[in-house]
């Protein structure tokens, strides 16, 4: 892992493959930059930057209060590794797509493109969902661990990996981000945003639903949309190879329209 130091805490990333313009990964509430593993490896999508947020991973944490503190602390973390590293993509997912939103409109980032993975323009969270990460932060992991949350259909290991990644987040920065997510709202200011975009999500998501990525298409002055077969919030995770393929279409030189699958 590399690091970057800014607003007095060292920001870590993980960087693959050669490029002068690598794609920077975002990743959401309570995971680290690993949720990316099958876009930055060597058959993923190409050179890339996946980092860790503050408080997550090897990344230095900060006394952060919930909602636009902690959006500004957490864009500022993705415009200070796009700088050292010249990221000029932003790709984000669920939290991770609020955070490049907000460093778009908030912080004059101005990438090249964005990927806007199981997210959208407001993030409201359960009240029931925020209550037991509270109080019974074991019970919220089995919570997103059941079918239709974060995955549809993953194998074991994927699974146990990710809630693995929670744990290793812990309770306070977890629930940070999602009473975050719950403050996040764009809706009135996403036709400021050119940035050509790609909002994209699994058929059963019930986190994010397909609704979410159906509004993104239709409010982005410039977004196509895909809904991927047979995954859930973390499509990347569960059906990388199609995801990786839907994306390297749509960040070729000549895009393409692939059909939603």
């Amino acid at each position: 892992m590399e690091t970057v130091t800014h607003a007095g805490r060292e920001i870590a990333y993980r960087r693959t493959g050669d490029g002068e313009s690598p794609v920077l990964y975002v990743h959401g509430a309570g995971g680290d930059h690993r949720l990316w593993v099958e876009q930055y490896a060597p058959n993923g999508i190409g050179p890339a930057v996946a980092l860790d947020l503050t408080g997550h991973g090897e990344s230095d944490d900060a006394d952060l209060a919930v909602g636009s503190e902690t959006l500004d602390a957490y864009a500022e973390d993705v415009l200070a590794v796009a700088r050292e590293t010249g990221a000029e993509t932003l790709v984000g997912n669920s939290m991770g797509g609020a955070v490049a939103l907000w460093a778009v409109l908030e912080h004059g980032f101005d990438p090249e493109a964005l990927v806007l993975c199981g997210t959208g323009a407001k993030l409201g969270v359960g009240d029931e969902l925020l209550a037991m990460f509270d109080g019974e932060f074991d019970a919220a992991l089995e919570t997103l661990a059941a079918p239709n949350l974060l995955f549809h259909d993953a194998d074991a290991d994927t699974v146990a990996r990710t809630t693995a990644a929670f744990h290793e987040t812990g309770q306070a920065v977890t629930v940070r981000d999602f009473r975050t997510c719950d403050t996040f709202d764009v809706r009135d200011r996403l036709e400021e945003i050119e940035t050509p975009a790609l909002a994209i999500t699994g058929e059963h998501d019930g986190m994010t639903p397909p609704s979410f990525t159906e509004y993104l298409g239709e409010e982005l002055p410039d977004c196509e949309t895909t809904l991927l077969a047979d995954c859930a919030h973390l499509s990347m995770l569960e059906r990388p190879a199609v995801w990786n393929e839907r994306v390297r279409a749509f960040l070729g030189t000549e895009r393409r329209h692939v059909p939603d699958s």
